[in-house]
């Protein structure tokens, strides 16, 4: 893919055609009001009221009535079938952030798929909104404001190592790694400022924190 598709300087909302979590679209939009779809997301958006500037994908799950209801302007088929759709809108978006809902749910092959994406490098960073939670790569500093009890994992998708300042279990000089050490169900004593020292490291909070969480994790 040799330009992007969507070019803009404000973060966007991406849904999917997976199980969307209660509230989890109108909440992205209301933090991002551009919209776009990976393939079947596009029918999620059209029941929602709201019709993605832009559907991306191979659309072998965008059924032809859906399709037909959209501008053709604003279908951008991406033939290849190495890769999921959200990696093929994600590959296609340059915004500051994504906020990326319908890509979780049910079926645990496409959560782990979606997992697999977040740390690919791609140039916008990606925020996933599950029920409770939000998932993102954890590629630099970041302070969040939690509040003391609440869940912080990490969980690492390579070999990793980072510092942590308001867990209740730090993760200075932890070797951490997908077959080894991992950092789920840690504590926050307050607010939190997690440090990794390199890729490949899942941050999974509190979804009350999205908003904190697109603000430290924004391209600029």
């Amino acid at each position: 893919m040799k330009a992007f598709i969507v070019d803009v300087q404000e973060p966007i909302t991406l849904v999917g055609g997976g199980e969307l979590a209660p509230g989890a679209l109108e909440e992205a939009l209301a933090l991002a009001p551009r919209l776009a779809a990976a393939d079947g997301g596009a029918a999620a958006a059209l029941a929602a009221g709201h019709v993605p500037q832009a559907v991306i994908g191979d659309f072998d799950s965008l059924p032809e009535a859906v399709r037909a209801q959209l501008p053709p302007a604003s279908l951008h088929r991406v033939a290849e079938q190495d890769s999921t759709d959200f990696d093929k809108a994600l590959r296609a978006i340059s915004a500051p952030a994504v906020l990326a809902a319908g890509f979780l749910g049910a079926r645990v092959d496409h959560q782990l798929a979606a997992f697999n994406t977040l740390v690919q490098g791609h140039g916008s960073p990606c925020i996933l909104i599950g029920d409770t939670e939000v998932i993102f790569h954890l590629t630099r500093a970041v302070a969040l404001p939690a509040r003391a009890g609440e869940v912080i994992s990490l969980f690492p998708m390579q070999p990793v190592t980072g510092r942590s300042e308001g867990l209740e279990w730090p993760i200075d000089g932890l070797q951490m790694a997908p077959m080894g050490r991992i950092g789920t169900s840690n504590r926050a004593l307050g607010p939190v400022r997690l440090m990794p020292d390199g890729p490949g490291l899942l941050a999974i909070v509190p979804r009350r924190l999205l908003a904190d969480v697109m603000a430290a994790i924004r391209r600029d």
